[in-house]
């Protein structure tokens, strides 16, 4: 179904088993409701699950301008509303859990699980391409190279992505979410593979230590899909996390 939200048509699924509790699956950059369906599907039994494509992917529109994760957690805070959720939990993986983490520190989830989240930029391990990069356009005479080396430093999913979705992509790396996420004070599950390239480990035990209710699991030799790699441990973990 879609739905407008803050000016934008937003794709959804909404499963109601007449549940007392709902469960938001929010998915990763550049992906959609289909990538958190093994994991979502797995909780129909006991619960509501609400499925959503954030604007800008899957069957959704994109924003007419350039969100915030703050604006992406206004959008997810409407959908809370408009279907009257009392008591909800959010599972997030990568740019769905930056979401949920924001959204968590602003409004009232009853418990959260990250994925893989990231949640401030990586400062100190700059491949050295983009260190050149980042040279080059300090110099006024030398900013014509800074273009050519873009072409080939810029992420997959940047290169992807229209003009406004480029520009939150940026807006949403750049942005260091510490403070905020020193304000969540609800039950908090983290999940983390070791051999995440995309999100390294660090940013697990960081997350760790600023959530004062918060847990890890760590699959060793797992990478930034580790939902879907330990599909039925993962599972498994959430519902008894969940039922605690």
């Amino acid at each position: 179904m879609l739905k407008r939200v803050m000016n934008t048509l937003v794709y959804y699924e909404f499963i109601n088993n007449n549940k007392e509790e709902t469960i938001i699956l929010l998915h990763g950059w550049g992906q959609n409701t289909l990538m958190m369906k093994p994991l979502g599907d797995k909780f129909l039994n006991e619960y509501n699950v609400l499925y959503i494509d954030l604007p800008g992917f899957g069957s959704s529109c994109e924003p007419n301008y350039s969100w915030t994760i703050y604006d992406y957690a206004r959008c997810i805070n409407q959908f809370v509303k408009d279907l009257n959720f009392n008591k909800y939990y959010i599972i997030g993986h990568s740019f769905g859990g930056r979401i949920g983490l924001l959204y968590s520190s602003l409004y009232n989830v009853n418990k959260l699980i990250c994925i893989a989240s990231p949640f401030k930029k990586n400062f100190n391990k700059l491949p050295l391409k983009t260190k050149i990069y980042k040279f080059f356009k300090k110099i006024p005479f030398l900013r014509w190279a800074s273009k050519i080396i873009a072409k080939h430093i810029g992420s997959i999913d940047y290169k992807n992505a229209s003009s406004i979705m480029k520009s939150v992509l940026v807006k949403s790396i750049n942005l260091d979410m510490t403070n905020d996420i020193k304000k969540i004070n609800i039950p908090t599950l983290l999940i983390w593979g070791t051999n995440d390239t995309a999100v390294k480990i660090d940013y697990a035990y960081e997350l760790n230590s600023l959530i004062t209710d918060s847990k890890l699991i760590v699959y060793k030799n797992k990478t930034h899909y580790v939902y879907l790699e330990e599909l039925d441990s993962v599972y498994k973990e959430i519902n008894k996390f969940l039922k605690g």
